[in-house]
């Protein structure tokens, strides 16, 4: 695994419908809209923020946990009128195993678009290609069935429930649905 493409600089994904880059100050309005909406993170282990300065707080997060190489966020952003519609991040380096963790959600207004689709594509990618992971592995509640949609749209697998395993903030200890991608796998997708 090469964390120093990952954690060297910030890099910008970008395909022809979107692109993936750091959310900045500025972006503190569609930020917000995502991160005060109940809806957005009914099946996250995030309770929701109706906060304005909390919430400006977090983006001063996003790049702290990236300096602390944690994780790393991109905003996700509509090439068409730039602006930001969600969040995509990594996490959990595991480098034993060469794995990592993502997770990402989108403002309710674009849900239904293919973007979440197309931003797991374009993470996948740099994971795979540029980093040099050997699998990828998503958390998904089992009720959520729109995120289950995006993952294996994208080659994932449902490799199993994990019953009262984890305690997500504001949801208590729930089941969650493990989804896997292999390297192997991925070079055999075709898009």
């Amino acid at each position: 695994m090469n964390l120093t493409t990952v954690f060297d600089i910030l890099l910008v994904l970008k395909s022809d419908l979107l692109t993936l880059k750091k959310i900045e100050p500025h972006d503190i309005e569609e930020v917000f809209e995502i991160y005060s909406n109940d809806n957005v993170f009914e099946f996250c282990g995030i309770i929701p923020k109706h906060n304005k300065e909390t919430v400006k707080k977090m983006i001063g997060h996003f790049e702290r946990d990236y300096l602390k190489k944690m994780r790393i966020k991109w905003g996700i952003y509509t090439n068409e009128d730039r602006k930001l519609v969600g969040i995509i991040e990594a996490m959990d380096f595991n480098q034993k195993v060469n794995m990592v963790t993502i997770g990402y959600f989108l403002a309710e207004t674009s849900w239904g678009k293919g973007l979440a689709t197309e931003a797991v594509r374009l993470l996948v990618e740099f994971l795979f290609t540029q980093v040099k992971v050997n699998r990828i592995q998503a958390e998904v509640m089992p009720p959520n069935s729109k995120s289950k949609n995006v993952l294996l749209k994208n080659g994932f697998i449902k490799e199993g429930t994990l019953r009262q395993a984890t305690l997500w903030s504001g949801k208590g200890i729930v089941d969650l649905e493990i989804y896997g991608l292999l390297k192997q796998d991925y070079e055999n997708i075709v898009y």
